[in-house]
């Protein structure tokens, strides 16, 4: 059995695909089990290569593990040291991961934090002589689930309060792309459910434009996966986007693109907002205003790439007929 931990959402899920997609190729015919929260369990099965998911809510200590001994542990969950002792738990064969002074292995290689999230692990694969690609970013199409087909999908909320554009601003972009001829619908999780009709409200949507709290993580899938176009911050539906290889224009403030945005060679995919990498504290996270960077990005600059972005798709349509 080959043990992965990866206990974080949706867009780091996302960006951890290539990696995992090494881990099958460079172990054939092993169990691959990813410890991961369980309701992410759906997304996994679109990764196509996961086993099993063992529900892990982040790092907490466990004294035990539901399984016996994996032949290889794999770090894909952070730097450690705190992820690589909770590896060591299971008693590995062997653990794969960053080198630590403060928890093994000593062989790992060194980490940067200046690195985009899909290149961190595949080159931590890499190190071990492991395959992984890191343009192997597309999900597999989910079952149908009746969500609208062709709808533009605005994504307002976000965990993080720096990561959220203005509602007022989502308000306004909607209202120009529903006159541009777009069929708007709003998603979020059941606690974004009030932002996304506020956003509604002011763009004059009607109630079941909301999505918001309506929808699975599979229905959410199916959704982007037969979308229009996606707009959103720096979230996990920016990176559904990206699998699906859905137009997309994503919005980044505290966290450059760089380091989590869609691959820069891919033109209908575009960012806005810029900047230094800043450490957000989660727990305080609720206390954070938009970031600067984030609420300096104006209505017409993202029309405008949203425009960028659909011609891109247009022009790779006719190349590709």
């Amino acid at each position: 059995m080959i043990l992965v931990l990866r206990a974080l959402g949706v867009g780091d899920l996302a960006t951890a695909v290539p990696a995992l997609r090494g881990l099958r190729a460079g172990f054939p015919g092993r169990e691959l089990v990813l410890a991961a929260p369980g309701w992410l369990a759906p997304l996994v099965d679109l990764v196509g290569v996961v086993d099993r998911v063992l529900p892990t809510d982040g790092l907490a200590d466990r004294a035990t593990w539901p399984v016996p001994p994996p032949e290889v542990a794999v770090n894909l969950h952070g730097r450690g040291p705190r992820s690589h002792r909770m590896l060591t738990a299971t008693r590995p064969g062997r653990l794969l991961a960053f080198a630590h002074p403060d928890a093994g292995p000593a062989g790992g290689p060194a980490w940067d934090d200046d690195e985009h999230e899909v290149r961190r692990w595949c080159r931590l694969l890499h190190w071990y002589d492991l395959p992984a690609d890191p343009t192997d970013l597309a999900l597999r199409r989910p079952p149908a689930t009746g969500s609208p087909a062709g709808a533009t999908v605005l994504h307002p909320g976000s965990k993080i309060p720096a990561k959220r554009w203005p509602a007022e601003r989502f308000a306004a972009l909607a209202r120009a792309l529903t006159d541009q001829g777009h069929r708007v619908v709003l998603t979020g999780s059941a606690d974004e459910r009030d932002l996304a009709h506020r956003v509604a409200r002011e763009a004059g949507l009607p109630p079941d434009a909301v999505l918001a709290g309506r929808t699975d993580l599979a229905a959410l899938a199916a959704l982007v996966a037969d979308a229009r176009l996606v707009v959103s911050g720096d979230t996990g539906v920016a990176h559904l986007a990206t699998g699906y290889g859905i137009a997309s224009v994503v919005l980044f403030g505290p966290v450059p693109p760089e380091h989590w945005g869609p691959p820069a060679d891919r033109p209908r995919h575009r960012v806005l907002g810029a900047g230094h990498r800043v450490r957000l504290d989660r727990d305080r996270a609720g206390a954070e205003a938009t970031h600067p960077r984030l609420a300096a990005i104006p209505v017409d600059e993202v029309l405008a790439a949203v425009g960028e972005a659909e011609r891109a798709v247009r022009v790779s349509g006719a190349v590709a007929a």
